[in-house]
């Protein structure tokens, strides 16, 4: 009976590129060439879901990453050069954010250190729920590219965090590109120093320090694979405060989300028909024959009762009564929903950004602890006069909608009044009624808002800016047309015959004639320079520890895969040590390669290789002649992964005219790196130029492996803590998915209880969307004729055809 059970296998529409396990389910994600993200769980390996491509984001997926939680998935986009991070449960898109370089590689990890200074920083968390309201959530009727305000029972900022415990999302990219992200959000780190493409990296749990498997060109222009070790010691001696940092600005990135959102709601809240009295009037303008004003003719009507024969084809025929009316209620109810989004969402965002900001201040004022991180209070309190100045224009904002409403309400009843006695109909008897007050309320917002402004008619042949809201909204650098008039107000007034108060940095500046958008921007440029700053000291602190040239990369290998192709780095979190898988398939084929170095380049740890022969030999000689004859083999290494701190996953195909031959195995690491023998290498000369002295070990299988038969295998990916694995072939269409540990059923059982569990309460939130998954994973089945039916000598005659 061979081991590991075979819990699934499928033919693929289109390739994978990249693969990886949730570090919680039974859950693996897949990328393919088409730049669809697709989940799929590990019963009978059925998709849960499918994020497919979009044009808001990108279609070339480089790299794959899970929070260490389970419930998030980040992936880059080489298109778009971006980084997007999405919910597992729904498959939504939760954040996006822009990247200076292509990115080739990720990993995030969480870390395990603890002290009572973390404790006590996690018990003391949520005290910002006891001073700020909830924020309240999006309207869903809009079209915000993002959904995680929209949801009526979700916390937004937790949603994204996760846990407490401090989790960063590593980035590698090309000439030398590294980056470290706070809980997959706030950049704490720009790293330099680096050279060459990344092909693979890992930060340890102790934050104290980062591998990195770079390729770069040697002297003779050929890809060489190196090995660099960054020390990362400031963010390991500096945890809790990082970690309070971190979780403070991550707050802020997404509250500034909110409010760009709440904006962007705003702006789609203002319609367009709010122009129409504006262009109208204009129009009206350029088609009349009179010299009059239409202030002028309007007051006439005003007053008088009477109107000029262009005026009232302007009122009877363009606006029309039915036409007024309908106008009245659009604008009346647009500025309603303006003001609404501003009171509720736009002045609370405010408040809890200045909240935040202002313990970020504190934390600066502390030089003691957060000197070292780069935490500027200068640069804080600009971030906090921009917020005070932006809160300050929504106020205006308010008191211009407050202002436009009942002038606009006081206008058309008027006006409609006017035009129902021009059409001599009936004028209800509450409409009829105007005061000497209402008709001068009505006189002072014709002769402020109708005069023409020759001015306006470079603005896309504008002679008249009527409706004042909606300059606000607008993103452009040009000043407000209409500033609010402040004359005689009292305040100003006092600020400014007071020499001490006029230019006081206890005042916020109020830019009258600058837009809401544009305070928003100068708002977000400020905070996002004083964001920046820490990851550049932090980045700066960081130093080369390491650096071995480890081989040279044969001509042959370029058009291969890089997502997959070896080396590959395991965080030992017991032991405290890094180690890389990789070959030499120059030098030594019939080989696999384990180098272990410290995670702490201070701490003198003996530093290691050692190599495996993967020539198999039996291990009984008992067995009858035909049996051990079958089992002396000697393999080379096609793809290895680490499944936990003591094995090592292998693919191994054998040598020469065994190649068809190809094997699942584990490989125990105690006994190669347990042995006596220590190789220090010379960091002169690259690693495969002292192969020879090397320590080697014989490859030891027992009953760890399997074949795998009528399958060109090549790449694999496990996860040890679930104890599953999954097997791609080399046209990278052809899966097949294993559970590992078969021999413990009790323990296997109530895992897969437990996973069970997980996938039934995955799924039911996956509602029709999910469902309608599952109808296309029939057609996807139907269109590959059969899929998993096909008989092993069809998969092997396909793949032959495609590699062919």
């Amino acid at each position: 009976m061979p081991a590991f059970r075979q819990v699934g296998e499928k033919q693929l529409p289109n390739p994978v590129l990249c693969m990886a396990w949730s570090p919680k389910r039974d859950l693996i994600a897949l990328a393919n060439t088409t730049g669809e993200l697709l989940l799929h769980r590990l019963a009978s390996f059925q998709r849960v879901w499918s994020l497919p491509p979009s044009e808001y984001t990108g279609k070339e997926i480089t790299a794959l990453a899970w929070r260490p939680d389970g419930k998030m998935l980040a992936f880059s986009l080489g298109d778009t050069k971006q980084v997007v991070l999405c919910g597992v449960e729904k498959a939504e898109i939760l954040h996006v954010f822009p990247m200076q370089s292509f990115v080739t590689c990720m990993h995030w990890m969480e870390v395990t250190e603890e002290s009572s200074a973390l404790n006590s920083f996690y018990n003391s968390e949520d005290e910002s729920k006891h001073f700020l309201p909830k924020l309240p959530t999006l309207p869903k009727s809009y079209s915000t590219t993002s959904k995680i305000f929209c949801e009526e029972k979700s916390d937004e900022i937790l949603n994204l965090l996760g846990d407490i415990r401090l989790n960063i999302l590593v980035l590698g990219g090309e000439d030398g590109f590294v980056e470290l992200y706070a809980y997959g959000m706030y950049k704490i780190a720009t790293l330099g120093g680096v050279s060459g493409t990344c092909r693979s990296l890992c930060l340890s749990s102790d934050l104290k320090s980062l591998s990195v498997i770079t390729e770069v060109r040697s002297v003779d222009n050929n890809p060489e694979i190196c090995y660099v070790q960054l020390d990362t010691g400031l963010l390991s001696d500096c945890l809790p405060e990082v970690t309070r940092m971190a979780r403070k600005f991550t707050h802020i990135s997404t509250l500034l989300q909110y409010l760009h959102l709440s904006l962007t709601c705003m702006c789609e809240a203002w319609e367009d028909i709010l122009m129409q009295m504006d262009l109208r009037l204009t129009k009206f303008v350029q088609e009349k024959n009179t010299s009059t004003q239409v202030q002028d003719e309007f007051l006439e009507l005003l007053l008088w009762g009477q109107s000029s024969p262009e005026l009232q084809a302007l009122l009877m025929n363009q606006l029309t009564v039915k036409g007024l009316k309908k106008l009245g209620q659009s604008i009346e109810s647009s500025y309603s929903s303006i003001q609404k989004l501003v009171i509720s969402h736009l002045q609370s965002g405010a408040e809890a950004l200045l909240y935040h900001l202002s313990e970020v201040k504190g934390m600066s004022l502390w030089k003691q602890k957060f000197e070292a991180l780069g935490l500027d209070s200068e640069a804080i309190e600009g971030a906090i006069t921009a917020v005070g100045s932006f809160s300050l224009k929504a106020n205006e904002l308010l008191q211009v909608i407050d202002k436009s409403m009942k002038n606009f309400k006081a206008f058309f009843r008027w006006l409609y009044v006017a035009m129902l006695r021009m059409c001599e109909e009936h004028v209800p008897p509450e409409l009829n009624k105007m005061t000497q007050k209402d008709i001068a309320f009505v006189a002072d917002f014709l002769s402020e808002h109708f005069s023409e402004n020759e001015e306006l008619f470079d603005r896309k042949g504008k002679y008249f800016n009527v409706e004042r809201v909606g300059q606000y909204l607008k993103d452009e650098d040009e000043d407000l047309v209409s500033p609010p008039n402040t004359k005689g107000n009292q305040w100003l007034m006092f600020l400014q015959d007071s020499t001490h108060l006029k230019d006081s940095p206890l005042l916020f500046p109020s830019y009258p004639k600058k837009s809401l958008h544009f305070v928003k921007r100068m708002m977000e440029n400020v905070i996002e320079h004083c964001l920046q700053k820490p990851a550049e000291v932090i980045g700066k602190s960081v130093k080369q520890a390491t650096f071995l040239p480890l081989y040279t990369v044969p001509d042959s290998s370029e058009n291969t895969p890089r997502l997959f192709e070896l080396p590959s780095l395991w965080n030992d979190k017991k032991a405290k040590m890094h180690y890389v898988v990789f070959c030499m398939p120059e030098i030594s084929p019939c080989k696999l390669y384990l180098l272990r170095k410290g995670t702490d380049p201070n701490r003198h740890i003996p530093n290691s290789v050692m190599s495996i022969d993967l020539s198999h030999h039996p291990e009984n000689t008992d067995d009858d002649n035909e049996e051990e004859a079958q089992s002396h083999y000697v393999y080379n290494c096609l793809d290895a992964r680490f499944y936990d701190d003591e094995m090592l996953t292998v693919v191994l195909q054998g040598s020469e005219e065994q190649s068809s031959r190809r094997v699942l195995a584990q490989l125990p690491l105690a006994s190669s790196l347990g042995c006596d023998t220590e190789f220090t290498w010379d960091p002169s000369q690259r690693l495969d130029q002292q192969s020879s002295t090397i320590p080697c070990q014989g490859l030891v299988l027992g009953n760890q492996w399997r074949e795998l038969e009528n399958m060109k295998a090549q790449f694999v990916a496990v996860n040890g803590i679930r104890k599953v694995a999954c097997v791609l072939s080399a046209n990278l269409r052809h899966i097949r998915v294993f559970e590992m540990d078969v021999e413990d059923e009790d323990d296997e059982g109530a895992d897969s209880q437990n996973a069970s569990a997980d996938q039934d309460g995955l799924e039911t939130t996956t509602n029709s969307q999910g469902q309608g998954e599952e109808s296309l994973e029939a057609d996807d089945e139907a269109g590959e004729q059969g899929g998993e039916q096909k008989t092993g000598e069809q998969l092997e005659s396909e793949e032959a055809l495609e590699l062919s």
